[in-house]
């Protein structure tokens, strides 16, 4: 498979290896590997007797590492499979870890290969899988799933305005053709919606697209798996990150980190905590880590990125 060459520029870099703080000898897992972007600042940390963990189902993604790997300062590995998969591959191991990152959603390496199907602004058969070599693709979606769940699909994962307006012209059109291309679709969405939203921030296409990536690569439910298990992993002192690029990938993290982080769950109004839980996490990012502008100036794709990184205290009660 040819791989295609992107001038990838990770997000937040700086700001994650700061809040991760890796060190010498340390073990490391990139849980969504992608480019290798923040692998490469980390693995510089990490020194020979360290260790950096890729995973990625996304064998573009494997290629990339393959490339890299040999020029990295500290030793490798590469699991090839969803991150909830390869977690749980660690955890049945007993691989104590140190750090662990998340950076969620689909890479540029993805978006800017056309054939792919992951963007709106190139002409390219309506794919959007993260592992081409299996799962349902977005066209079958779009060809086989009624009104009603399209529209529930780009409601809940797209948080589109006109979902069912959307939804029903879709329906509309491929009782007319099949819908197979990312220009078909694009041009179905933008007349079905109204004119005024058509010229709004972003493209018009662009939360129906994230809804359909989303549901092809069961993207959210993944996060859900992988959270646990992440900081399963971590020893006592291990920190966590996660970038996410929108809100119900951010509302995923945020919640998982508040919960961890609080020290008594007794229900309301109790005078008296008399639960005994124990925190087992101190927020390093409190209300979470955003661009600059310098960076949202150099990679425009930054500019909806949020970090946020925990420490993880003491170890899950027994």
């Amino acid at each position: 498979m040819l791989l295609m060459r992107t001038d990838h520029v990770p997000v937040l870099a700086n700001e994650l290896v700061a809040v991760l703080d890796p060190r010498a000898g340390e073990v490391a897992v990139d849980a969504t590997f992608g480019a290798g972007g923040h692998s490469r600042r980390i693995a510089e940390k990490l020194g020979p007797d360290g260790l950096l963990v890729a995973i990625d189902r996304d064998p573009e993604a494997r290629e990339r590492f393959d490339e890299i790997a040999g020029d990295l300062p500290c030793q490798t590995r590469f699991i090839e499979a969803s991150f909830a998969e390869a977690l749980a591959e660690l955890a049945a191991e007993g691989l104590p870890v140190d750090l662990i990152w998340f950076d969620l959603g689909v890479s540029s390496m993805q978006i800017d290969t056309p054939e792919r199907g992951f963007s709106y602004s190139a002409d390219a058969p309506l794919d959007m899988r993260m592992d081409p070599s299996e799962g349902i693709t977005a066209a079958e979606i779009v060809a086989e799933w009624d009104d009603r769940r399209l529209a529930r699909t780009f409601r809940e994962y797209g948080e589109e305005r006109y979902s069912d307006k959307i939804a029903r012209a879709i329906v509309r059109e491929r009782e007319r053709r099949p819908i197979e291309t990312t220009t078909e679709l694009v041009e179905i969405v933008t007349q079905a919606i109204p004119t005024p939203a058509r010229f709004g921030a972003g493209h018009p296409a662009k939360r129906v697209f994230q809804a359909l990536r989303i549901a092809v690569n069961n993207e959210l439910e993944e996060i859900d798996a992988a959270l646990p298990l992440a900081w399963e992993l971590l020893r006592e002192n291990g920190r966590f990150a996660g970038i996410s690029f929108h809100s119900l990938e951010d509302r995923r993290v945020k919640q998982f980190l508040a919960g961890l982080a609080r020290e008594c769950v007794c229900p309301p109004g109790l005078p008296i905590c008399r639960c005994g839980h124990v925190a087992e996490a101190t927020l390093l990012t409190r209300g979470g880590i955003t661009p600059t502008e310098a960076e949202t100036d150099e990679n425009p794709r930054a500019r909806s990125a949020r970090m946020r990184a925990a420490l993880k205290i003491v170890a899950a009660a027994q």
